[in-house]
Protein backbone atom coordinates (compact mmCIF):
# COMPACT_ATOMS: atom_id res chain seq x y z
CA UNK A 1 0.00 0.00 0.00
CA UNK A 2 1.16 3.78 -0.77
CA UNK A 3 0.09 6.97 0.87
CA UNK A 4 1.17 10.51 0.06
CA UNK A 5 2.90 12.71 2.55
CA UNK A 6 0.44 15.66 3.54
CA UNK A 7 2.60 17.42 6.35
CA UNK A 8 5.34 18.06 8.36
CA UNK A 9 5.08 14.51 10.12
CA UNK A 10 4.64 12.99 6.83
CA UNK A 11 7.93 14.66 5.72
CA UNK A 12 9.87 13.52 8.85
CA UNK A 13 9.10 10.06 8.14
CA UNK A 14 9.44 10.36 4.17
CA UNK A 15 13.34 11.80 4.99
CA UNK A 16 14.04 9.22 7.82
CA UNK A 17 13.71 6.39 5.63
CA UNK A 18 15.28 7.35 2.44
CA UNK A 19 18.20 9.00 4.41
CA UNK A 20 18.91 5.96 6.17
CA UNK A 21 19.17 4.00 3.30
CA UNK A 22 21.16 6.54 1.73
CA UNK A 23 23.46 6.94 4.36
CA UNK A 24 23.95 3.09 4.16
CA UNK A 25 24.72 3.09 0.82
CA UNK A 26 27.07 5.55 1.09
CA UNK A 27 25.57 8.14 -1.09
CA UNK A 28 25.57 12.23 -0.97
CA UNK A 29 21.86 13.37 0.36
CA UNK A 30 20.24 15.89 -1.51
CA UNK A 31 17.12 17.21 -0.30
CA UNK A 32 14.30 18.58 -2.88
CA UNK A 33 12.98 21.83 -2.58
CA UNK A 34 10.25 21.27 -5.45
CA UNK A 35 8.28 18.41 -5.53
CA UNK A 36 5.18 16.99 -7.68
CA UNK A 37 4.25 14.26 -4.84
CA UNK A 38 6.22 12.32 -2.27
CA UNK A 39 5.05 8.82 -1.11
CA UNK A 40 5.59 6.54 1.41
CA UNK A 41 5.00 2.73 0.92
CA UNK A 42 3.25 1.04 4.08
CA UNK A 43 3.79 -2.38 4.97
CA UNK A 44 1.30 -5.09 6.39
CA UNK A 45 1.62 -4.60 9.79
CA UNK A 46 1.39 -0.55 9.27
CA UNK A 47 4.92 0.25 9.33
CA UNK A 48 6.78 2.79 6.58
CA UNK A 49 9.17 1.28 4.80
CA UNK A 50 10.16 3.16 1.25
CA UNK A 51 10.34 6.29 -0.25
CA UNK A 52 9.64 7.42 -3.93
CA UNK A 53 9.64 10.97 -4.62
CA UNK A 54 8.33 13.05 -8.43
CA UNK A 55 10.12 16.33 -8.71
CA UNK A 56 9.65 19.45 -11.65
CA UNK A 57 12.01 18.23 -14.44
CA UNK A 58 13.79 21.34 -16.23
CA UNK A 59 16.17 20.77 -19.74
CA UNK A 60 19.60 22.02 -19.14
CA UNK A 61 18.79 23.26 -15.54
CA UNK A 62 17.74 20.31 -13.32
CA UNK A 63 21.21 18.17 -12.23
CA UNK A 64 20.13 15.29 -13.63
CA UNK A 65 21.05 16.64 -17.16
CA UNK A 66 25.03 17.17 -15.76
CA UNK A 67 24.94 12.88 -15.71
CA UNK A 68 23.62 12.38 -18.81
CA UNK A 69 21.91 14.25 -21.83
CA UNK A 70 18.51 13.87 -21.16
CA UNK A 71 17.08 17.35 -22.68
CA UNK A 72 18.60 16.26 -25.67
CA UNK A 73 16.54 13.36 -25.87
CA UNK A 74 13.90 13.62 -29.06
CA UNK A 75 10.63 12.46 -26.69
CA UNK A 76 11.97 14.71 -23.78
CA UNK A 77 12.82 17.94 -26.71
CA UNK A 78 9.30 17.51 -28.02
CA UNK A 79 7.49 18.41 -24.84
CA UNK A 80 9.50 18.58 -21.34
CA UNK A 81 6.59 20.45 -20.22
CA UNK A 82 4.73 16.68 -19.77
CA UNK A 83 8.53 15.08 -18.01
CA UNK A 84 9.14 14.62 -14.61
CA UNK A 85 11.99 13.26 -12.35
CA UNK A 86 11.59 10.49 -10.24
CA UNK A 87 13.96 10.55 -7.15
CA UNK A 88 14.59 8.93 -3.53
CA UNK A 89 13.24 5.33 -4.48
CA UNK A 90 14.19 3.50 -1.11
CA UNK A 91 13.53 0.69 0.40
CA UNK A 92 14.49 0.06 4.10
CA UNK A 93 16.98 -3.11 3.99
CA UNK A 94 14.45 -5.76 6.32
CA UNK A 95 12.39 -4.79 3.67
CA UNK A 96 14.07 -5.01 -0.20
CA UNK A 97 11.60 -6.28 -2.55
CA UNK A 98 7.91 -6.29 -1.10
CA UNK A 99 6.97 -2.52 -1.50
CA UNK A 100 8.46 -1.95 -4.79
CA UNK A 101 5.37 -2.55 -6.23
CA UNK A 102 3.85 -0.06 -4.03
CA UNK A 103 6.28 2.79 -5.13
CA UNK A 104 5.93 2.20 -8.66
CA UNK A 105 1.94 2.12 -8.17
CA UNK A 106 2.35 5.68 -6.51
CA UNK A 107 4.66 6.66 -9.46
CA UNK A 108 2.14 5.65 -11.83
CA UNK A 109 -0.65 7.24 -9.64
CA UNK A 110 1.36 10.54 -10.00
CA UNK A 111 1.98 10.33 -13.50
CA UNK A 112 -1.47 9.69 -14.83
CA UNK A 113 -2.93 12.66 -12.66
CA UNK A 114 -0.24 15.22 -13.68
CA UNK A 115 -0.33 13.79 -17.57
CA UNK A 116 3.27 13.12 -17.06
CA UNK A 117 4.56 10.97 -20.22
CA UNK A 118 7.80 10.72 -19.45
CA UNK A 119 10.27 9.92 -16.13
CA UNK A 120 13.82 10.58 -16.03
CA UNK A 121 15.88 8.97 -13.25
CA UNK A 122 19.86 8.13 -12.27
CA UNK A 123 18.74 4.68 -11.37
CA UNK A 124 21.34 1.97 -9.43
CA UNK A 125 22.11 -0.94 -11.52
CA UNK A 126 20.40 -3.86 -9.92
CA UNK A 127 16.84 -1.50 -9.46
CA UNK A 128 17.22 -1.08 -13.35
CA UNK A 129 17.65 -4.42 -14.04
CA UNK A 130 14.53 -5.88 -11.31
CA UNK A 131 12.28 -3.06 -12.95
CA UNK A 132 12.83 -4.74 -16.48
CA UNK A 133 12.64 -8.34 -15.75
CA UNK A 134 10.17 -8.20 -12.37
CA UNK A 135 8.08 -5.88 -13.36
CA UNK A 136 8.21 -6.02 -17.49
CA UNK A 137 9.19 -2.08 -18.22
CA UNK A 138 10.45 -0.68 -21.08
CA UNK A 139 13.21 1.63 -19.70
CA UNK A 140 15.36 3.50 -22.35
CA UNK A 141 18.52 4.05 -21.10
CA UNK A 142 19.97 7.34 -22.17
CA UNK A 143 23.68 7.34 -22.03
CA UNK A 144 26.73 5.08 -20.16
CA UNK A 145 26.89 4.41 -17.03
CA UNK A 146 28.23 6.99 -14.62
CA UNK A 147 29.47 7.76 -11.24
CA UNK A 148 27.01 10.11 -9.21
CA UNK A 149 27.28 11.15 -5.54
CA UNK A 150 28.22 7.58 -4.26
CA UNK A 151 27.33 4.61 -6.75
CA UNK A 152 26.90 3.79 -10.45
CA UNK A 153 23.91 5.32 -11.78
CA UNK A 154 22.12 4.35 -15.11
CA UNK A 155 20.56 7.50 -16.81
CA UNK A 156 17.35 6.50 -17.75
CA UNK A 157 13.67 7.31 -19.27
CA UNK A 158 10.48 5.60 -18.22
CA UNK A 159 7.74 6.21 -20.73
CA UNK A 160 4.59 6.53 -18.13
CA UNK A 161 1.82 7.31 -20.73
CA UNK A 162 2.76 3.97 -21.90
CA UNK A 163 1.70 2.49 -18.65
CA UNK A 164 -0.99 4.17 -17.35
CA UNK A 165 -2.47 4.03 -20.71
CA UNK A 166 -1.99 0.05 -20.57
CA UNK A 167 -2.88 -0.92 -16.79
CA UNK A 168 -4.35 -4.46 -17.26
CA UNK A 169 -0.72 -5.63 -18.94
CA UNK A 170 0.97 -4.60 -15.20
CA UNK A 171 -0.08 -7.48 -13.07
CA UNK A 172 1.38 -5.36 -9.88
CA UNK A 173 -0.28 -2.38 -10.53
CA UNK A 174 -2.57 -1.22 -7.56
CA UNK A 175 -4.13 2.64 -8.06
CA UNK A 176 -5.53 4.05 -4.85
CA UNK A 177 -9.26 2.71 -5.60
CA UNK A 178 -8.13 -0.85 -5.37
CA UNK A 179 -5.91 -0.06 -1.86
CA UNK A 180 -8.12 -1.48 0.95
CA UNK A 181 -8.13 1.76 3.67
CA UNK A 182 -6.43 1.84 6.81
CA UNK A 183 -7.12 3.61 10.00
CA UNK A 184 -5.40 7.46 9.31
CA UNK A 185 -1.84 8.39 10.46
CA UNK A 186 -0.49 11.42 11.36
CA UNK A 187 0.40 13.17 8.27
CA UNK A 188 -0.43 10.33 6.34
CA UNK A 189 -3.64 10.23 3.94
CA UNK A 190 -5.98 7.44 3.32
CA UNK A 191 -6.22 8.01 -0.07
CA UNK A 192 -2.57 9.36 -2.19
CA UNK A 193 -2.87 12.68 -3.38
CA UNK A 194 -0.55 14.31 -5.91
Amino acid sequence: MFKSIENEWGLTMFDSIWTAVWQEKGYELEFSEQVLGRYVAISSSGEYVGTAEIKPYEPGISTIDSVAPFAQHPKIAADPSRVAEIDKIAVMREYRGSPLSDLLSAVVYCAEKHQIKYLVSLMEPLLFRALRVTFHLKLEKIGEKAFYKGDYVIPVLFDMELIYNNKSKYQWLVLPEEQQRVPEAAGITSLPLC
